[in-house]
């Protein structure tokens, strides 16, 4: 499998987490990070091993004997969600003065059950890091859109030669991460209800949540939607899109979309695997559009440059993505399809227009001829995102 450079720069200077959804590549970042360091320098554990976890839950000072012993510049501890308890013992080795500069990389697929148990994220002593499936930035040439939309970007797809291998591994990661892993994670009391669940936000990514329509569906009450979705969020499984209103509080009170965060695992969960999302068929436009606000979402955490982003519908018209950058002029955006956009795709954006005085109007699509028509630019989606200012790097 090509390895591809990852965006992820985690500040070494600090300890650190890296959180995110399993196969995204977190260990593999942190052995790239680290491969200049002498082995004796990095302790590392991986929690996922039993034998790791049981020895570290049964005695966790043996972390800080062990520290102690070795010496370590860095100590990497994999899925640290496994044994949050053990986030004390790091505190106190970081905070020990005696055991001289000892830094730790700290990965996980939650910050949940870091939360849910009562530990702090180290009081801000660790600065906390995001990863997802591969951008087109960092896939470069070998970035097809087709594929994308498909098969998703998750790193393991790029190591596989056949549509079969690709589906097999999707389902595996669908039928055994997002429905066993989180089950044994104790994230959810009943796992039927939560079955149930997964295909019909697989579903309706992309759309207004309507909880009380899926609390029907699933039979659990809307409350308990609620907190599936808040779980795929906090798994980094997927993201919220709020509705726009110049007031956060009321922006806040507006019925928010979700995105889940891979086009793959989105189909794996819908049961669309064998069903090719093509240009022109029912599933392509909102799977494209999936893809790139999923793709904007990546790149925005990446760049660390605070965007915002939001949607607005009103009974006459919707803009799918509303962009407000800090010192920048806000971008309205309608996502297209299309491999030729029209001068009456942009009729949303242009009517929204005088309500925006401080915005710029774009159409973004697949046609290669970038022109602007009555204040609306038309874009390929390859140049928006330069356009946008988005290409992955920290702004400072």
């Amino acid at each position: 499998m090509a390895r591809y450079t990852r965006l992820a720069q985690p500040i070494l200077s600090e300890s650190f987490f890296l959180f995110g959804a399993r196969g995204t590549g977190k260990t593999s970042l942190l052995r790239e990070i680290f491969a200049h360091l002498d082995a004796a320098t990095v302790l590392r554990y991986d929690l996922l091993v039993a034998a790791h976890e049981e020895r570290l839950a049964l005695q966790p000072g043996l972390l800080r004997n062990e520290v102690e012993l070795r010496k370590p510049k860095w100590v990497v501890i994999d899925e640290i969600q496994k044994l949050p308890k053990l986030l004390d013992v790091v505190h106190d080795v970081i905070e020990d003065e005696r055991l001289g500069q000892v830094h730790f990389a700290l990965t996980g697929s939650s910050a949940r059950k870091l939360k849910r148990e009562g530990v702090n994220l180290l009081a801000g002593r660790a600065f906390v890091n995001h990863l997802f499936p591969l951008t087109h930035v960092e896939l470069a040439e070998d970035f097809n859109l087709e594929t994308a939309l498909n098969w998703g970007t998750l790193p393991k797809i790029f190591g596989l030669k056949t549509n079969r291998q690709r589906a097999a591994f999707l389902r595996s990661y669908a039928s055994t991460y997002l429905k066993e892993e989180i089950w044994a994670e104790h994230l959810i009391e009943r796992l039927e209800p939560f079955r149930k669940f997964l295909p019909i936000a697989a579903q309706m990514s992309g759309e207004v949540i309507n909880y009380a329509s899926i609390a029907r569906d699933v039979g659990v009450r809307d409350k308990t939607v609620k907190t599936y979705y808040e779980i795929l969020s906090d798994t980094l499984l997927g993201f919220y899109l709020e509705s726009f209103h110049h007031s956060l509080r009321k922006r806040q009170r507006q019925a928010a979309k979700f995105y889940l965060f891979d086009g793959g695992v989105t189909k794996a969960l819908r049961g669309h695997l064998t069903i090719p999302t093509l240009q022109g068929s029912a599933d392509f436009g909102p799977a494209f559009e999936q893809w790139l606000v999923g793709e904007f979402h990546r790149l925005s955490s990446y760049q660390e440059d605070e965007a915002k982003f939001s949607y607005l519908s009103t009974d006459q018209a919707e803009i799918d993505l509303i962009m407000e950058r800090p010192g920048q002029r806000t971008a309205l955006i309608e996502i297209k399809s299309k491999l030729v956009a029209t001068h009456a795709d942009g009729r949303h954006v242009r009517s929204f227009l005088p309500s925006f005085p401080d915005a710029d109007a774009y159409v973004i699509s697949q046609d290669p001829v970038n022109r602007i028509d009555e204040g609306v630019t038309y874009i390929h989606w390859r140049d928006a995102f330069s356009r946008l200012g988005f290409n992955g790097r920290p702004v400072l």
